[in-house]
C-alpha cells in the first residue's frame, strides 16, 4: 500500500484500558499528519474533544482501521466493512484474540512499522450465505441449531448438488479457516492453515457416529435443506447476525468474492495458535 492518510479506529468501550489507548492512539495519530475517524459508539463515551471525530463504521473511507478489542470486535467491524476491503489492524483487548496482531503494550512500537510501510496484507476468505434471497458474509463461521437446548436439529447436507449426509444433531456449523481456531475447533473440528482454499463442515453432537467433520474444497457450493416438520432453527453469524429458519428452508453457502484483510507485521499462524491454545 501507498502512504497512509487516514486511520479509522473501532475499539470496545466497556473497558478503561481499552478507551484510554484510543486517546493515546488518537494523540500519537494526530502528531504524525494522520486523519482519524473513530466509531461514533466510542466518540460518545471517550471525551467530548475527540467526539467530533465520530463516524459508523460503515461509512469510515479509510486507509486502514486500528481495531481495538478480541476476536468478536473484530468479527463485528469486518462484517460492517465486508465489501470494502479495508486491512484491520487488530489490537487484543480480549481474552483469547486468534484474529489480533499486536498486544497492547507493543502498539506503538508497531505503529511506527505501519506508518512507515513496514508490514503487510493477509487476505482471509470469507463465506457468503444465502437464505430467503437475503446475501451475508462471515468470516469465521455460520452456527445452526434450535432455540431450545437439548432438542435436535434435522439436515440434509449437499455439496455440488451431491448429498453428503443427512444429520440429527445439537446443531452444525460451517466454517472458514478462520473460524477453524474458533467454535469449530471446540466442537471437534480440525485447525485448518488459513492459506488452505477449504470450507469445514462440523456436525455438534451428532447422533450418527458417521457424522463427522469433512473439510470440501473452498470453490464448492453447500447446500443446508430443513427436513423435519414442526421444527425451527436459527442460523448466528459469525456470533452477531441472525437468522430464523423454517421446515424446508434452505440455506447455499459459497466462497465469497471479497476476502477479508488484515494488516500483519510477521508471518506466525502456528506460533500463535500454540500460544493462544497452552497460556491461561
Amino acid at each position: 500500500m501507498g502512504f497512509i492518510m487516514k486511520i479509522g479506529i473501532v475499539a470496545r468501550y466497556d473497558r478503561e484500558s481499552s478507551i484510554s489507548l484510543t486517546r493515546d492512539i488518537i494523540r500519537y495519530l494526530h502528531d504524525n499528519n494522520v486523519t482519524v475517524s473513530i466509531d461514533d459508539e466510542i466518540a460518545k463515551v471517550i471525551g467530548s474533544e475527540y467526539e467530533y471525530l465520530g463516524v459508523k463504521i460503515t461509512d469510515m473511507e479509510s486507509d486502514i482501521v486500528i481495531c481495538i478489542g478480541g476476536d468478536g470486535t473484530i468479527l463485528k467491524t469486518q462484517n460492517a466493512l465486508s465489501s470494502k476491503k479495508i486491512p484491520i489492524l487488530s489490537i487484543n483487548m480480549g481474552t483469547v484474540g486468534f484474529l489480533t496482531e499486536i498486544e497492547p503494550e507493543d502498539t506503538f512500537k508497531y505503529l511506527g512499522k505501519l506508518l512507515d510501510n513496514d508490514y503487510f496484507v493477509e487476505e482471509r476468505m470469507q463465506i457468503d450465505i444465502t437464505h430467503n434471497g437475503q446475501l451475508k458474509s462471515a468470516l469465521n463461521e455460520v452456527v445452526i441449531m434450535t432455540r431450545q437446548p437439548a432438542k435436535m436439529i434435522h439436515v440434509e447436507i449437499s455439496v455440488d448438488d451431491e448429498i453428503i449426509d443427512v444429520i440429527r444433531a445439537d446443531g452444525l456449523i460451517i466454517s472458514t479457516p478462520s473460524g477453524s481456531t474458533a467454535y469449530s475447533m471446540s466442537a471437534g473440528g480440525p485447525i485448518v492453515d488459513p492459506r488452505v482454499n477449504a470450507i469445514l463442515i462440523v456436525p455438534i453432537c451428532p447422533f450418527k457416529l458417521s457424522s463427522r467433520p469433512t473439510i470440501i474444497p473452498a470453490d464448492s457450493e453447500i447446500v443446508v435443506k430443513f427436513i423435519r416438520e414442526g421444527k425451527k432453527a436459527f442460523a448466528v453469524i459469525d456470533g452477531n447476525d441472525e437468522e430464523s429458519i423454517c421446515y424446508k428452508d434452505f440455506m447455499t453457502l459459497t466462497k465469497s468474492s471479497d476476502p477479508a484483510c488484515f494488516v500483519r507485521f510477521k508471518k506466525d499462524f502456528y506460533s500463535r495458535v500454540h500460544e493462544k491454545l497452552t497460556s491461561g
